[in-house]
């Protein structure tokens, strides 16, 4: 169980470093999509789409579990010890696709916070004047019910009304 934690941990950070490393330049999938494709169908220069980079989640599973299978066929080869179990397998490949989702959350949320600074900080000040002045209003408020609670109070004096046993006796019940 320690080596499989440890294991996800780790492909989640590869996972990252594979979808930072193809957000800078994707050379390899531009390689083997001029050799795949033929010229109509090959990708435009401005196109950053990569094996991970902006692919959709199938997409990026067939392409991670082929890297993996890959991966373990040439360890299978070099090194004679049984170390790729299928647990390791789909730690592996799990925790290098829930790498690439994250690093792609903060690259996307970095890029958003660096558009909005500006406009956030007016935004931010906005609201901190709006807050002041909604106390202020509720401070005002207060002082005007409490003024005008404490003036009704003074302003009508309660009229002397006959006691319940007068009232009784005006009934004839007593």
């Amino acid at each position: 169980m320690t080596l499989e934690l440890i294991v996800f941990i780790a492909a989640i950070l590869f996972g990252a470093l594979l979808y930072w490393r193809e957000s800078q330049g994707n050379e390899i999938y531009r390689f083997f999509n001029k050799m795949m494709n033929s010229k109509e169908l090959q990708m435009k220069t401005e196109d950053k789409k990569g094996f991970l980079y902006q692919q959709s989640l199938l997409l990026r599973l067939v392409f991670i579990t082929t890297l993996f299978l890959i991966g373990i066929v040439i360890t299978r080869f070099l090194i004679p010890i049984d170390l790729a179990t299928l647990s390791l397998f789909a730690s592996m490949i799990f925790g290098t696709l829930l790498g690439t989702y994250l690093a792609g959350f903060i690259f996307k949320s970095s890029e958003v916070i660096d558009e909005k600074s500006d406009s956030l900080e007016d935004l931010v000040s906005d609201t901190i004047e709006k807050g002041k002045d909604f106390i202020e209003d509720l401070k005002a408020d207060k002082t005007e019910v409490k003024e005008e609670t404490t003036s009704k109070i003074k302003e009508e004096p309660k009229a002397q009304e006959k006691s319940a046993r007068d009232r009784l006796k005006d009934k004839g019940l007593l």
